[in-house]
């Protein structure tokens, strides 16, 4: 069984590093490559990093702010916001990163998946899904909506449906972001991971809602997410992924215990 990974995610607005509730209200609360390089030496599996106002302010990612965030981790590290091109996909990889992610391009582009598969391999793709429940309806059979521009705009596109397509597209991942637990401290929206995931054999992260390591492990269990992101529960430091870490493996789920 593969370990499963504790992703810590970096929201960065004007390249500072930023937290809000629900993707409303962010507040700067510090400098994402110092952040980043002391998650790495925590042990975090891995990093995810998103310009949060890339998109909906159509311009491109800050390309400096991921080459010094890659110059001072040395794990697996994953760029979203303001990628919109094969062009853009290249220039955040030879940044440093390992992965792209791709949320609101691949909604308005859904061929952007399939040509970076091509051309960079399915492990290099990432498909951010910003998830919202809404009323059950017969556009909507599963009663999760796709949403982009940062939570921003309604697509109409049934999330499940949306997964599928992007897995048979040639997306190596899924990032699956629930905006209704975004930022809570709640806990994970689980059966919104149940329902990916056992619809899909790639990888799923799932991401919103964690606010102590009794959620990861609810999230981990039971095959509802291969990967859980956090980020308040860290960036506030009520706990370090070490913690983290030692409160799953004690209840065997397994984790990499590299320290």
């Amino acid at each position: 069984m593969l370990s499963k990974r504790i992703i810590p995610c970096l929201d960065v607005r004007d390249g500072k590093l930023t937290k809000g509730v629900k993707f409303k209200g962010n507040v700067d609360i510090g400098d994402p490559v110092e952040t980043a390089a002391r998650y790495y030496e925590e042990g975090a599996d891995e990093l995810v990093f998103y310009d949060i106002t890339a998109s909906h302010e159509k311009r491109d990612i800050m390309i400096e702010t991921v080459r010094k965030v890659a110059e001072r981790i040395f794990i697996p590290f994953s760029v979203g916001g303001g990628i919109r091109t094969v062009e853009d996909m290249r220039e955040v990889l030879l940044a440093g990163a390992e992965k792209i992610s791709i949320n609101s391009a691949a909604v308005k582009n859904p061929d952007l998946i399939s040509m970076g598969a091509e051309i960079f391999g399915s492990q290099c793709i990432v498909l951010g899904m910003d998830v919202l429940r809404v009323s059950i309806s017969e556009k909507i059979p599963s009663g999760y909506e796709i949403v982009i521009n940062g939570g921003r705009a309604h697509t109409g596109i049934d999330a499940l449906e949306w997964a599928k397509n992007g897995e048979n597209l040639g997306a190596g991942e899924i990032c699956l972001n629930s905006i209704d637990a975004d930022g809570t401290k709640d806990g994970y929206e689980l059966e919104l991971s149940r329902l990916i995931s056992s619809n899909v054999k790639i990888p799923v992260i799932a991401s919103g809602g964690a606010g102590t390591p009794t959620h990861l492990f609810d999230v981990l269990s039971e095959d509802k997410a291969d990967a859980a992101l956090i980020a308040s529960m860290t960036h506030y430091g009520t706990y370090t992924i070490r913690e983290i870490k030692t409160y799953l493996h004690e209840r065997k789920i397994k984790v990499r215990m590299n320290w």
